[in-house]
């Protein structure tokens, strides 16, 4: 079993308000949101974008339903913006973090992203020549640095229509980073989604593994999605991720706690689907994902 001294069980608030769509959610908010997250049994959570950005209210109402701030998303645009823009935006971000209580940065480079195109199929993503993925690895170590150098560490998030989505993406970056400065978060849902084996990607590499968000795919969503040639935002609607515990999931989960005991893995574990909350109601999905971990993990 995993080590439950070394292992927490969080959770993203984006079930109840899709970060790329908050109309799907807009009702849910954030004082809501996070007491239904303490009552569902989680001791974390990430940062939604429901949340105010005032670490001072942040910190007062975690603290009242004992919640820790696990990490929040960053957009980098290494590839399309200056080094200095990024590292601007980087810094404010890490800062802010820092002041709630986080130490993990999760940093996805959306440089040529088609995340937020509505009627882009997310199959027709960009793919990153030799010289774009030196670019792009040079400025997240320079960006891990600065992380690194306060305390805070990157993870980075491959993640559906970016340029690090991926197999060979993923292992692409990870040869190219320096592990001191910029590791991996661990993402079932995307991995899944793309095609790709996270069973895998885990043994592949585990060591540089140091966040973990548990999401599962529903495969015949998948198929559909797929066979229509949705967009990534049309094809959460049509409900293509699922929480851990769903029995439409496909996910191997069991391997994966296995494997993440045997490496010895610490640090979150994070259930994560982004669903409409008015058809999978975030409260219910909540408890069936903590019970899943749990029954899992023993944590």
């Amino acid at each position: 079993m995993l080590n439950p001294e070394k292992v927490k069980i969080g959770i993203a608030p984006i079930a109840w308000t899709e970060d790329d769509m908050p109309e799907m959610g807009a009702e849910n908010s954030f004082l809501q949101t996070i007491s239904e997250i303490a009552l569902s049994g989680y001791v974390g959570t990430e940062i939604g974008c429901q949340f105010p950005h005032n670490p001072d209210i942040l910190n007062t109402e975690f603290k009242r339903r004992g919640l820790s701030a696990i990490t929040g998303w960053i957009s980098t645009y290494i590839l399309e913006q200056p080094m200095w823009w990024n590292e601007r935006a980087f810094i404010d971000h890490m800062n802010f973090l820092k002041a709630i209580g986080a130490t993990v940065i999760n940093t996805s480079d959306q440089s040529y992203s088609i995340q937020h195109k509505w009627d882009t199929p997310f199959v027709d993503k960009k793919v990153l020549n030799d010289d774009e993925f030196e670019k792009l690895a040079k400025g997240l170590d320079h960006l891990g640095k600065i992380a690194y150098d306060s305390g805070m560490h990157i993870v980075y998030h491959h993640h559906m229509t970016t340029t690090v989505q991926k197999t060979g993406e993923i292992d692409h970056l990870m040869a190219l980073t320096d592990p001191k400065y910029v590791n991996l978060i661990f993402d079932t849902g995307h991995l899944t989604l793309s095609g790709e084996d996270p069973v895998e990607i885990l043994k592949k590499h585990h060591s540089r593994i140091k966040h973990v968000h548990l999401k599962d795919v529903r495969p015949a969503v998948m198929k559909e999605c797929y066979e229509k040639k949705l967009s990534f935002l049309r094809s959460i609607p049509k409900g293509v991720f699922a929480t851990p515990g769903d029995p439409d999931g496909c996910v191997d989960f069991p391997t994966i706690f296995k494997l993440l005991d045997e490496y010895n893995y610490e640090g979150w574990l994070v259930v994560e689907a982004e669903q409409d909350p008015a058809v999978h109601n975030p409260l219910d999905n909540a408890f069936m994902g903590r019970k899943y971990v749990k029954d899992h993990t023993g944590l």
